[in-house]
């Protein structure tokens, strides 16, 4: 069947299988890619992105409302409710909405990409079903009053048993998740069903797999003696203790996220533009330092806690942890390269940025991809580095510069390159075309500029010391005099602002994603509505036709960018460095 949409890179460098796997009957033939798809891991994407979603649009509800009460002019909520709402919006957010979809991702990738069943379709309900259980759960313990611990749940602060067990069973359900993908790949080389090395995507997908068996394994060495505590089966785990282990969890779930969105942007690159990665050895030998030593950035939590020595938070956070930001680099270079050399072979070579004005920004999962690769990078990436070395980290510690921090990553940058895969999911998954094509053109850029606003309205306000959690930063009541000057106002209010154009944005997404998934018109036995057509020759006449040479990987436009990033890094980073000689005036 004709295949509609290039796909170099993404599918086996031989698209011919050597053998099939698939039982009779169960497996179908994409009409928009030509790719196989499972129909057993097909009803498992679907399933858990339906979840994924469900808990995006819960912790995007917590997620206004909260910022809304950071709002002084607003403040909306009370004490009690802010707090509940703040551990409902982390624990939804960074861990069920993300895992969720991840699941959904490794299923396709593994079977679509490799042609080959899933592992075991039983084990894959119980999987689903101990994840839906447990965030269930979790959800239901936090809005009755029962878990008002925050998403890190520090002891002593102690939750109902529900809240523990329910995260234990999410993790576990994940685990079982993962091993299934784990087995999926055995049975796909095993039976052979594709040639030569397996896809970059899946590559990615493999390295993400990873990190979420460390992630995950180190929630259950820390959940399961606090769970046994939470029913007096033992005595409280010793607080610093639970602090180290607990995030080897909370942080390296962004470094599964990280993976995943990486591997995301690979594949919307490639689907939408027909982008190859320019070095595949490279590429690879990045996600591989994202398993070795991504995990290092998780001590940034502890840099203030007199817990370990200055000696363990300096290698962290200033040495080796700067080859997982070597990976992050490369990544950042070579995606929007890759996508520079494809529109410049397609004749879009004029000047330094003609391939760029020339992308198609009018498809969603284009430019979903493309912010989220600039959000991330300019945004979560410069302040990560800067605010993850130890000496700059007492400047930010607690405060609203952390949560400006990862919110560029986990939101601006995965949650946003997650809604562009969205857009080729449902049409491709569950073969149904979305309704007002014009407004999901118009969502990414809302969402985008709204977590933009948003996150550097943190980041602002908390160069003004503005802390982290507080729920009233106007502190009303206090015996003495109090508060932050009319700048920290102005950037609360951004962050406000910027929250409810966010909302509006991932609002939107939900609305046009569930019309589409339940009463979308079914495109099953036809190519899917194209976003925009891809990107044609462009005319010789109008001198936008490719230079000599063009068949090779030059990328200028990408180096100009990459040095901006780089003048942009250095600026932010010894700005910090000043700010810090500014505390302690020496004479």
């Amino acid at each position: 069947m004709a295949t509609s949409i290039p796909m170099p890179g993404i599918i086996p460098e031989s698209p011919a299988a050597i053998s099939d796997n698939h039982p009779p009957g169960a497996v179908r033939t994409c009409d928009t890619t030509g790719l196989p798809v499972c129909l057993t891991a097909q009803r498992f994407v679907k399933l858990h992105a339906v979840i994924a979603v469900v808990a995006l649009l819960a912790g995007g509800v917590a997620a206004l409302l909260i910022g809304l009460t950071r709002w002084p002019a607003v403040h909306l909520l009370d004490a009690v409710w802010y707090y509940r709402l703040t551990t409902f919006h982390g624990l939804n957010m960074l861990i069920f909405w993300i895992l969720f979809m991840e699941v959904a991702i490794l299923y396709f990738v593994a079977t679509s990409l490799l042609n080959s069943r899933l592992f075991s379709g039983k084990l894959a309900w119980v999987a689903f079903g101990l994840m839906l259980v447990g965030a269930g759960m979790v959800d239901y313990s936090i809005l009755t009053g029962q878990a008002d611990v925050m998403m890190t749940s520090y002891v002593p602060l102690r939750a109902n048993p529900a809240f523990y067990l329910g995260i234990i069973l999410v993790a576990v359900g994940t685990l079982l998740g993962v091993f299934n993908f784990f087995a999926t790949l055995y049975l796909a080389r095993r039976d052979r069903t594709y040639a030569g090395s397996v896809p970059l995507v899946v590559f990615g997908a493999t390295a993400a797999a990873i990190i979420a068996v460390v992630t995950l394994l180190h929630g259950a060495i820390v959940m399961i003696p606090t769970f046994l505590w939470s029913v007096g089966l033992m005595s409280q785990p010793d607080p610093g203790w639970y602090r180290l282990v607990w995030w080897g969890l909370g942080h390296q779930s962004q470094q599964v996220n990280v993976c995943a969105m990486v591997s995301v942007w690979y594949f919307l690159g490639t689907i939408t533009t027909g982008a190859k990665p320019i070095n595949q050895a490279v590429c690879r030998g990045a996600f591989v330092l994202y398993i070795f030593f991504i995990n290092l950035a998780s001590a940034h939590h502890l840099l203030v806690d007199p817990g370990q020595g200055a000696s363990w938070k300096i290698w962290n956070t200033s040495y080796a942890m700067y080859l997982a930001v070597l990976a992050s680099m490369i990544h950042g270079f070579t995606v929007p390269a890759s996508v520079e050399v494809a529109m410049r072979r397609r004749g879009f070579g004029r000047g330094l940025f003609g391939w760029l004005a020339a992308a198609p920004w009018k498809n969603p999962g284009f430019s979903a991809f493309f912010l989220s690769l600039v959000i991330f990078g300019f945004g979560g990436g410069i302040t990560g580095v800067t605010l993850g070395t130890q000496q700059i980290n007492i400047l930010a510690h607690n405060t609203l510069r952390i949560p400006g921090h990862f919110h560029m990553t986990v939101v601006g940058g995965t949650t946003l390159a997650f809604m562009g895969l969205c857009y080729y999911v449902v049409p491709l998954v569950f073969q149904r075309e979305y309704y007002a094509r014009g407004i999901a053109r118009i969502q990414p850029y809302i969402f985008g500029v709204g977590i933009t606003l948003m996150a550097l309205g943190m980041s602002f306000a908390g160069s003004y010391g503005v802390p982290r959690r507080h729920w009233d930063v106007e502190f009303t009541g206090a015996q003495f005099s109090v508060g932050f000057d009319s700048g920290a106002h102005l950037m609360l209010g951004l962050l406000g602002v910027g929250a409810c154009l966010a909302f509006l944005g991932l609002l939107t997404f939900i609305l046009l994603t569930v019309a589409a998934v339940f009463f979308g018109k079914s495109n099953a036995g036809r190519a899917m509505t194209e976003w925009s057509p891809a990107p044609a020759k462009a005319d010789v006449a109008a001198g936008m036709s490719a230079p000599a040479g063009a068949h090779d990987h030059r990328s200028p436009g990408t180096v100009v960018l990459t040095l901006i990033f780089l003048l942009a890094f250095a600026i932010y980073y010894f700005a910090n460095w000043k700010a810090l000689a500014d505390v302690w005036h020496v004479r």
